[in-house]
Order: structure tokens, then sequence, then C-alpha cells
């Protein structure tokens, strides 16, 4: 028996943006449509304010099981890491580990795939002036995803740290050979988008409802627990609002959690999950004034589907280090 070892810059070269799209295309129709487990994400505190996040699942097609183990650490995203940890994918005949496969390249990819196919389904056909809140690893690769599902006409990018929204642009506008405005505040960022993408650690809202334009679609990312939140209660009442999974929504996105609390919305706010959208069984945009909202906090059913996917194009290519056992 052998595991797989995969490595960031394998992942990457063999599990694209827009090739993840398509793969988180099938794999949330699967997940609403009932075939994938799902067991709420758990998160152990470590001394000195550092977390392991622990996420289990399972998938009917590909059939597989495993976890995905991350840890997190405050100062970590400035250092240059996003979610270092890895996903351990299970075949699921004898139980035997396959692959560990390095869960930061994953979790990159399929976040941001994750919110081009929402964006593909939800913002209006000609929506095309986008907003990057944030300007880290996650904003790297929305753009990417923004990319490959609209055409985009302008591209503006806020960070707390200007420097780093400033490098960003000139960055990754060099590397995509677009323009890219680095701009010093939310409001300037958002003023006329119709493509908005919130990726940032804050802890309160740093975007109000009265700062988005009717016809705007937002990805709501940068929050994955329940005492944080990137957008204010109005702009939650405002949206038309989707997930990915419902019953980790309802415990565990801030936004709607804080918004009920407050009674801006009622328990019925979720519309449905994204999946469901895909799959036609749910109502996505319903008019071109919509306001729609998709909340990302990510599943492992997304790391599963690209972990398998991934192993299987090392396996093709003999990519990867294997270890007998």
């Amino acid at each position: 028996m052998t595991i797989r070892i995969i490595r960031d810059a394998e992942v990457r070269a063999m599990l694209p943006v827009d090739r993840c799209i398509a793969l988180m295309d099938e794999t949330m129709r699967a997940v609403s449509a009932g075939h994938a487990v799902l067991p709420l994400r758990s998160v152990m505190a470590l001394p000195g304010g550092g977390a392991l996040g622990n996420m289990p699942g399972s998938l009917a097609d590909p059939a597989c099981f495993g976890v995905k183990l991350v840890s997190l650490f405050p100062g970590d995203g400035d250092a240059g890491f996003s979610h270092p940890g890895v996903v351990l994918l299970f075949e699921p005949e004898h139980g035997r580990i396959e692959a560990i496969v390095d869960a930061s390249a994953i979790t990159a990819i399929r976040t941001a795939a994750a919110s081009g196919l929402a964006t593909r389904l939800l913002a209006r056909d000609d929506a095309g002036d986008l907003a990057l809140l944030g300007a880290g690893t996650q904003a790297r690769s929305h753009l990417q995803a923004m990319l490959a599902v609209r055409a985009l006409r302008r591209i503006r990018v806020w960070a707390r740290d200007g420097g780093k929204a400033r490098a960003f642009a000139e960055s990754e506008g060099a590397a995509n050979g677009i323009v890219i405005e680095p701009v010093a505040d939310v409001g300037a960022a958002v003023t006329g988008a119709d493509i908005i993408c919130t990726l940032t650690g804050a802890r309160t809202p740093i975007l109000s409802g009265d700062q988005v334009a009717p016809g705007t679609h937002l990805n709501v990312v940068g929050s994955s627990v329940v005492t944080a939140a990137e957008i204010d209660a109005a702009l939650v009442a405002r949206a038309r609002f989707f997930v990915d999974y419902r019953p980790s929504a309802e415990a565990e996105a801030g936004e709607y959690r804080m918004a009920l609390a407050a009674g801006a919305i009622g328990l019925d706010h979720i519309v449905g999950e994204i999946g469901a959208v895909a799959s036609g069984a749910c109502a996505g945009r319903s008019a071109a004034e919509d306001v729609t909202l998709y909340k990302s906090l990510g599943i492992a059913a997304q790391d599963l589907a690209a972990a398998r996917f991934v192993l299987d194009q090392a396996r093709r290519r003999n990519t990867g280090v294997e270890v007998s056992y």
C-alpha cells in the first residue's frame, strides 16, 4: 500500500481555477442532493492564540472520505501563510489512507472556485465592475475566479494596509495583463461595483447596506466563525441570501447569526444552497435590481472533491511523492 504526498506547487499546477469551478458545480449539486456526510467543523484553541481546525466528511461520488486539518495562527496571513495543513484522503473499500494533500493550495483554489460558481449563477450577465476587499491569498485566487466567469471592465482593490493594496494592484495587474486600481477606502472601492468580494479578517463589519447598489452580487468569504462579520445586518437583510451548506451556515455564519439576533431577518432568510441553484431546484436572481449574496464558510466536501481530483491527476502524471507502508 502506498500514500501519495502532493505538495503546494503540484496542487496549483493540477487544479486551475476554471476547472475547479466546474468541479465545485458538480460537488455543490451533490451536497444539496444529500450525497455527502458533513459534520460541523470543530476548532481546538491552542495556547498562545492559535487554533487547530478539523473538517471531516465523505462523498458518494467520487466515493471517498477524509478530513482537512489546518492550523490558524495570528499573523499567519501577514507572514505569507494561509491555512497551513493537510487534506487526508481515504479510500472507501478498506479505509486506508491514499493521499496527503497540501491544504493551503486546496483551500485557496476551491474557496475562490465556489465563489466563481456563485457569481456565474447569481450575478447579472452584464456585471463586470469588481471590488476586492482584501489583498491577500483569497484576493489573488478570487481575482482569477472572477476573470473566469465574467468579462471584467474595471477592478478595484482595498486593504486596511494601503501598501498591500498597491502591491497587489501592481503585481496582479502585471501578471494578468490588466489594470487594477488600488483605493484608499471601502466606499471608493464599492461605488459603482456590481460584483463585490469581501476577503478580510475583519471581526466587525467593514461594509454596510447603504454602500451597495441595487443589482450587485456579493461573495462574503473572509469570516468563518460565528463571532465575526464582514457586513452589517442591514446588508444581510437587503440581500437574497445564499449559502454553501445550510446546517453550517445556520450554526456558524456570523453575518447571518448577528442579523438574526438583531431582529433584522427571520429564520427563513436563507433562500437556499448554491448547489440547489446550480441544479435548478432553487431560484437564484429573481430581478435585475436584486442584491444577491453568497455566504461562503467552506465545507469538507469541497476539500475532498478537490483533493480527489488532484490525486487522480497526480497518478496520471506520476507526480507527487509515493511512500510505501
